[in-house]
């Protein structure tokens, strides 16, 4: 049980957007292997989270991108993605969410704590074993889904609308 890493996979299916300045936080834990500084159209990148090695600690976090639409330049929003992969199943399980953002919203704590914490509101939020989950913006539409095992896969995607 003391080994914990989460890679996410991200896809990004949208004709019109690129995915940059990716940026990430963790709660605990740490990226081994970080996504690309940017996902193009028909594109994909992964990352690598693992837990502290020596903590009682698991892989938690959360990850964003600027939405960046190639013909006009405007970012219209910042994808986020949250994580949970704990180091004890008998205390918590599997999270994740994923939302799109303002522009202004930081990917540090306060994100990270929204996301997993408050009421769901530009983003939905659930756990592995539920199933995926899907949020639906202005402009996109982004499907997750999440193993529910101790080194999950979590595999997002994200269309135009």
């Amino acid at each position: 049980m003391g080994h914990r890493q989460s890679t996410i996979e991200l896809k990004n299916y949208c004709s019109d957007y690129k995915l940059i300045n990716p940026s990430c936080y963790t709660y605990s834990g740490s990226c081994s292997t970080p996504f690309p500084a940017e996902i193009g159209p028909f594109d994909s990148g992964i990352a690598v989270f693992e837990k502290t090695a020596g903590t009682s600690c698991g892989s938690v976090g959360v990850v964003t991108y600027d939405l960046l639409n190639k013909s006009t330049q405007e970012n219209p929003g910042k994808l986020a993605i949250m994580f949970s992969n704990p180091f004890d199943f008998n205390h918590d399980s599997n999270l994740f969410a994923v939302g799109v953002f303002d522009m202004s919203t930081k990917c540090d704590y306060g994100l990270y704590n929204k996301m997993y914490y408050e009421a769901q509101g530009g983003y939905v939020r659930g756990a592995a074993r539920d199933g995926g989950l899907t949020y639906t913006s202005e402009r996109v539409t982004i499907t997750a889904t999440m193993t529910d095992t101790y080194e999950p896969d979590l595999r997002v995607q994200v269309h135009q609308n």
